[in-house]
Formats: structure tokens, sequence, C-alpha cells
């Protein structure tokens, strides 16, 4: 039998009064925010039972909703520093079991321990994870340390803008992102992947000038990429806890992986690493392109860091340019409100009418910044699991809109696309539907500047078509879908025929 005991309190609770026997106590200590409670009675070795703890943000997330927003940069500064104190605090009440580890306490310490005498080559170890990661499939391996402050700045500026939107867990937790020990106490080092995902799918650029065809962006073709990175992740880190226990260094091992699961800079990271570099349309790049996911393991153990990488952008810009909405206001800054790839899967609401035009024939996330980066000509194809599923690289936008609820569920099974639900899938090619109505019947100046003017009979039987695809959703038991087909009818209303000239 397996007891479950769960625990939510306040943080401060969490940190100061939560501490029963010491095997116990660590367990329930460290992971603080959520670890989990499989991960961490994992690592304790705790066979009968699952321990959690949940410290429970929201009252904090709330107080600082109650600034005005041009203050709320400064709450959260304020939450930052108090997160880094006690990040400093810890680390210097365990600053001798550290320098146990990395050798530097004297022989005849009586403090000496178990960590100490087991002498372990931590150089070695590095070593040896990269090689361990390679044969996981990662195409490349970093370590770097837990020191996130030199990208602390932009983070509070882009927060104080309100250029996360609707996204408010990024203000909700940007204390626990730029402070990675607030998040896995005692995190000395991170260890950051790559895996490439770029899939041998329909040319990008030929789907977005196809009015009737549905546009999904490349990385949410295949299989969902948080199990697949997590899942090699704790391969990995199972490498590690085997080298460590070999080591007798059971005890000062800690460790949490990470897939875009947490508050985590992920980038920043990975450019301490050396892995990638920041590119300015703010996305990870590296000299075989931007078509990889990121993921890493905060650990407590002192692996020597990598060097960092610079960046190789130069004097480019086309990301900048080719962005439809304007969405990259400044190298290396994006306003995710004008970002199509937030208004597909972000936001849950209505999109803003000035957007929909814009958004063209693109239903879950926008490549525009990438398609047109010079560095991913260079881009391989990636993991075979990220291999195109349902056929959603090339997929008519009037078949995907007659999915039922159910239809959607059991076809997109296992892809990231499941997340946004049946009701604003729906919403999203709405919005493609009414924008291909629009060149059907007018060929107007929103409309995709390569796509062939639709003329005659064609015309009005494509924009019948498009109407009757539009009219099965009219009467759909949500108003954010109503709302959306009746707008997308709107783009094929009264609007004169294109006449061509006769021969």
């Amino acid at each position: 039998m397996i007891e479950t005991i769960k625990i939510k309190v306040i943080p401060v609770y969490a940190r100061n009064n939560v501490n029963f026997n010491q095997r116990i106590g660590r367990t329930l200590h460290r992971p603080l925010v959520p670890q989990g409670a499989k991960q961490r009675a994992r690592q304790r070795r705790l066979a009968r039972a699952k321990l959690a703890v949940e410290p429970d943000d929201h009252a904090r997330f709330e107080q600082g909703r109650q600034f005005p927003p041009e203050h709320r940069g400064r709450f959260f500064v304020r939450q930052i520093e108090r997160e880094r104190m006690r990040g400093r605090h810890r680390q210097g009440m365990n600053g001798a079991r550290i320098r146990a580890m990395q050798g530097k306490h004297s022989a005849t310490d009586a403090n000496t321990d178990a960590e100490a005498r087991g002498g372990m080559d931590f150089a070695a170890l590095a070593r040896d994870i990269k090689i361990w990661g390679r044969e996981l499939g990662f195409a490349e391996i970093g370590i770097s340390g837990a020191d996130v402050s030199a990208a602390t700045p932009r983070l509070l500026r882009w927060l104080e803008l309100g250029r996360h939107g609707e996204m408010d867990y990024m203000a909700k937790h940007a204390a626990l992102r730029a402070e990675p020990r607030a998040l896995v106490p005692d995190t000395l080092s991170v260890v950051s992947v790559r895996l490439p995902y770029w899939p041998e799918a329909a040319d990008g650029e030929r789907v977005l000038a196809s009015p009737e065809l549905g546009y999904v962006s490349r990385y949410a073709l295949g299989r969902d990429y948080h199990k697949t990175i997590r899942n090699r992740l704790q391969k990995l880190a199972d490498r590690i806890r085997a080298a460590v226990d070999a080591a007798a260094l059971t005890d000062a091992f800690a460790y949490r992986v990470f897939s875009d699961s947490a508050p985590v800079m992920e980038v920043e990271f990975a450019r301490q690493s050396g892995i990638a570099w920041r590119g300015k349309h703010t996305l990870s790049l590296t000299r075989s392109g931007s078509w990889h996911f990121l993921g890493d393991i905060y650990t407590t153990l002192p692996l020597p860091p990598d060097e960092a990488i610079s960046e190789h952008c130069g004097e480019c810009t086309r990301c900048i340019d080719v962005c439809p909405t304007a969405a990259i206001v400044a190298p290396y800054e994006v306003d995710a409100r004008r970002c199509i790839s937030y208004l597909t899967i972000e936001l849950h609401g209505a999109i803003p009418e000035a957007f929909r035009p814009l958004i063209g024939n693109r239903i879950y996330g926008c490549d525009d910044c990438q398609l047109h980066c010079p560095w991913n000509r260079f881009a391989q194809v990636g993991d075979p699991d990220f291999a195109v599923r349902n056929g959603l690289d090339r997929a008519a936008l009037s078949e995907l809109f007659a999915w039922s609820a159910d239809e959607f569920d059991a076809r997109l099974a296992g892809s990231p696309i499941r997340r946004i639900g049946h009701e604003r899938w729906l919403r999203n090619i709405a919005v493609a539907l009414g924008n291909q109505l629009r060149i059907a019947t007018d060929h107007g100046p929103n409309s995709a500047p390569s796509s062939p003017p639709v003329s005659g009979g064609a015309a009005d039987s494509a924009a019948d078509s498009i109407r009757a695809a539009l009219r099965s959703r009219r009467d759909h038991p949500s108003a954010l879908v109503r709302e959306h087909v009746e707008w997308a009818l709107a783009q094929g209303a009264d609007r004169p025929r294109r006449i061509e000239p006769r021969a």
C-alpha cells in the first residue's frame, strides 16, 4: 500500500516550518515549488510514500496585480530580490557541503563527510553527461551556473510594459524565473540540452501562399515535445544519479528536469552554456538554425560551466521585417499581444479584429520569423518523434473546421495543439476561412500577395463552399466561435465580383 501525502501551504511556511526527520524533511523541504512528488520520491528512494509540497503563490501574485501597471514592475523587483536573498542564505548555509564536494576541505577537517571522501571528479562527470546526452538523441549539451541576473532587467521591463498580455503566469512566477535557487534550493549548475525538430513537411511558404490550407507551426506538427524531452532528461538524470551513487554522494545530489514546464530562463541558460544564442526574434538560435527545443536540469552538483556563446545575427533584420503583425518591436523585443503565436495559442478570448486579416491562414502559431532566418538554411531534419501527424502540414481549412470535438481530441491526442481545445481551434480556423473568403470574393489589399486571383464561376464556387462551411458553425454553442464565424462571413458580404476582361 502506498500512502499519498499532499501539503499545500504558503511559501514562507513551506520554507521554514516543513521539517520532519532528516530523510523525509529533505524530501519535503527541497522541492518547495512543484517539483512533483514522483520525481522527489524517486530521488530520495521513498518507495512507500508520495510527497508533494505545493506553495500557494496566488495570494502574492494577486497582491502584485493590485498595483497600477506602471508600478507592478517594482513589486516584482522586490519579490525577485527577496528570492535572491533566500537563495544566497541557503547557499551560505550549505557552503561547507559545497566546498567538501569540490575537494577544498582539509582531510583533517572535523566536518569532512561522505561527500568529501567520495572524491568525485566533477569535470569527468560533466564530460560523461555530454556523452550520455548525445546517446539519448540530444544534439548539444552544455553546462552553466545558476545566475540569470544579466537577463533579469529585460524580463522586468517586458512585464512592466505589459507585453506578456494575458500570460499572467509570466508575472506570477517572475521571481522564480529570475532566481533558480528559489525554484530548486541549493541549485549550483544547470545542464541545458538542445533537440532539433525540423520535420519533413510541406514547404511552409507555399502553404502560407495557399489560402485554402491551414498553416500549423512546424513545432506542433508532430508529437508533444514536453513528454519527449522530459522523458529523455529523466533518463539523463538517472545516469547522473548512478554515477553519484557510485561515488557515495547520494545525499548531495538533488535535481529537477524542465521542458518548458516551469518558470525557467531556457534561452539564457542555453546562451551561458554555449549551445545557442538569443536571436533578434528572441528565440534561441544556432548555426544550424532555430528549429529546436530546449530542456534543462537544475542540479545541486558543482559541475564546471562551459563557455558562453556570442550572438551571430550581425546587421540582419529579416525576422523583424517579415513579422506579419510587427510584433518584434525592436531587436530582441517582442510584444506578445501582437504576436500571432500568442493570438492563436495563448489568448483565450476574442482575437482583436485589427489582427484578424493579418493572421491569414495561420491557425496555430506562426513561423514567419524563422522561415526567413538565413541560419535556417542549414537546418536538418530533426528527431523522428516530431514527424508530421494527421497531414497537418497541408490540411484544407474546410476539413479541419468540420472536426467535431471528439474528432479533435482523438486526432490530436499526444499533440501540443490539443491544449487550446476545440473551441479556440474553431475560432482560429474561422478567422482563416474569413480571410480565404475575402480573397475568393475580392482579392483585396489584405489578401495573400502571392495568391492567384480568383474569377468567374470558380470564384463563386469557392466562395459558396467557404460560406457553407462557416454557416455550419453559425449556431455553435460557444459565443466565441459564433462571433468569429459572423466576422468571417462578413468578409465576403457585399463585395463586387472581380470581372476579368474578355479576350
